[in-house]
């Protein structure tokens, strides 16, 4: 069990980096997108901006869900990469399927890496709501000058 924890938790302080580092790329595109545009925003330029933020934090889970694919390929729990990255994104969504279990060695990681994805999920909720609520804002003052 503690080697489980000296191998996992590096890997998800590797992961909050990473989805640290997506954020603030979202938000800072989010902002220069925002601010470039003030008074010519369309319905259309909302949606492409809120897709984009979605598409960001995807792109940061699933890269956060390959990184513990390298991490039960390298620990040799798993031939094939594609199935290492099917577990481990059955695991980072906390799906919870069983129809791959790890060696009993290593199936702490597969908790340690659901506890990471469900808190990644939540950060990247926590960026598309904020998101949401400034267009909402943006366009109730917008609707107040007219």
């Amino acid at each position: 069990m503690l080697l489980n924890l000296l191998v996992g938790i590096p890997v998800m302080l590797l992961c909050l980096l990473l989805q640290a580092y997506f954020v603030a790329l979202c938000l800072r595109q989010y902002a220069r997108f925002r601010k470039g545009r003030q008074g010519h925003d369309t319905q259309f330029l909302n949606v492409a901006l809120l897709s984009l933020v979605m598409l960001l934090m995807l792109l940061g889970n699933f890269a956060q869900m390959a990184i513990w694919a390298l991490l039960f390929w390298f620990l040799g729990e798993f031939d094939q990469f594609a199935t290492a990255l099917y577990h481990s994104g059955v695991n980072f969504a906390t799906l919870g399927y069983g129809d791959i279990v790890m060696s009993e060695t290593w199936r702490l990681l597969g908790p340690l890496e659901a506890a990471n994805g469900i808190l990644m999920f939540g950060v990247s909720t926590a960026v598309m709501t904020g998101a949401v609520m400034d267009i909402i804002k943006y366009q109730m003052a917008q609707g107040r000058e007219h």
